[in-house]
C-alpha cells in the first residue's frame, strides 16, 4: 500500500509535529513554573517596623567613593569592618569632586547614621536624612575630598 502524500506534505506534517512538540513542552514549563509559585510563594523583604528581640544592633551601610581615588571605598570599607559595621555594598558615587564627606540616613534612625560618622570622625553637619524605603540597608557613607583627615585607626 502506497502513501498518496507528496514530499512537500511530509515536510508540512513534520514542521506541524515539530511546533506541536515545542508548544507541549513550552506548556509543561509553564504549568511546573506556575505549580512552584503556588507551592513556594514568594517573599517580600521588608525591615521591621519597630526593633524586635531578634535583630541585632549591626548597622548595615553602604560605602561609596565620591572623590575618585580608585580603591578609596575598600579601604573605608576595611576600617568600618574593623569597627563592627556590615558594609553590605560598596562603589562610585554618582559623581566624583564630593568635597566633604557625607553619612546619609537611609532608614530614618539618625542614632545610627551618627554612630557610623563618629567611627570615622565625621561631623554632624555633614549627616544628613534620605529616607530610602528600597534600600535595605541603614546608612550610605559618601567619601569625599577630605578622607585624608577622616578615622582610620
Amino acid at each position: 500500500m502506497s502513501s498518496n502524500k507528496n514530499p512537500e506534505e511530509d515536510s508540512n506534517d513534520l514542521r506541524l509535529n515539530i511546533l506541536l512538540g515545542f508548544l507541549t513542552v513550552l506548556l509543561v514549563v509553564m504549568l511546573s513554573a506556575l505549580a512552584f509559585r503556588l507551592i513556594y510563594p514568594t517573599v517580600n523583604a521588608q525591615r521591621a517596623s519597630s526593633p524586635t528581640h531578634l535583630i541585632g544592633e549591626i548597622i548595615q551601610i553602604q560605602v561609596l567613593n565620591g572623590h575618585g581615588t580608585p580603591g578609596l571605598a575598600a579601604t573605608f570599607t576595611n576600617k568600618l569592618r574593623s569597627s563592627g559595621f556590615d558594609v553590605v555594598e560598596t562603589g562610585n558615587f554618582e559623581t566624583f569632586g564630593i568635597e566633604e564627606t557625607l553619612v546619609i540616613d537611609r532608614i530614618g534612625n539618625i542614632d545610627n547614621a551618627r554612630r557610623v560618622a563618629r567611627a570615622l570622625g565625621v561631623a554632624d553637619k555633614n549627616i544628613l536624612r534620605e529616607i530610602s524605603p528600597g534600600f535595605y540597608l541603614d546608612a550610605t557613607v559618601v567619601i569625599g575630598s577630605d578622607y585624608d583627615q577622616l578615622n582610620l585607626k
